[in-house]
């Protein structure tokens, strides 16, 4: 698995990882990231999959991975177990993000969190002219079928980091395929499709 084309927004977070770090990758999938990470960056840690045949794709690729409901939290790690915690697209879909969150920081000294931005134009668009919940690139399920529940813009997420005590380190508002450009940096709320948070326990 090392040599394949990985997503985009793996690129990135590698970006953000220290090599040698303790890493673990909520809602791991099919281990992609942390093999990777391995790889290239020679990281020790663990995945967190409920989804079975996930968990058989991250064995046969060598990553540690555990069977768990993140929305039960993370019970079964000490405090600053790991460097980086990473949380990639799942969050929107957590009973309680700001829980989870906080099992994050608890558990490692940095998190790791993209998401959709439902306050992109075209979500706007969509609800303000057509009076529907937005379909789009980055949130492809109608509203009857998606596993979204908690659904956040960048600004959403920034106010909710003050709330919680945390110190933004590093943030990314991307397009649909994860690229960033002037547009981006300047109206990232309004532009981004994803956006891309490094943060700490202040």
């Amino acid at each position: 698995m090392n040599n394949q084309v990985i997503r985009p927004d793996y690129s990135i977070i590698a970006e953000w990882i220290e090599p040698g770090s303790r890493v673990l990758d909520l809602g791991c999938g099919d281990g992609t990231l942390l093999d990777y990470l391995n790889f290239n960056k020679s990281v020790t840690g663990y995945g967190i999959e409920i989804d079975d045949d996930n968990i058989t794709k991250c064995i046969r690729a060598g990553v540690n991975v555990i069977h768990s409901d993140l929305n039960e939290g993370l019970s079964e790690f000490d405090e600053d177990s790991f460097d980086y915690v990473v949380l990639s697209l799942t969050l929107q879909a957590m009973q309680r993000p700001d829980l989870l969150l906080q099992e994050m920081m608890r558990v490692g000294s940095e998190g790791i969190v993209t998401f959709p931005n439902f306050g992109n134009w075209k979500a706007r668009l969509q609800l303000a002219l057509g009076g529907h919940m937005p379909v789009t690139r980055s949130l492809p399920n109608t509203w009857y079928n998606t596993p979204n529940i908690h659904l956040c813009t960048i600004k959403d997420f920034e106010q909710l980091c003050k709330k919680l005590g945390f110190e933004i380190l590093e943030s990314r508002a991307v397009d649909h395929v994860h690229k960033s450009g002037l547009g981006l940096k300047l109206f990232p709320n309004l532009l981004g499709q994803v956006a891309m948070y490094r943060f700490r326990r202040v």
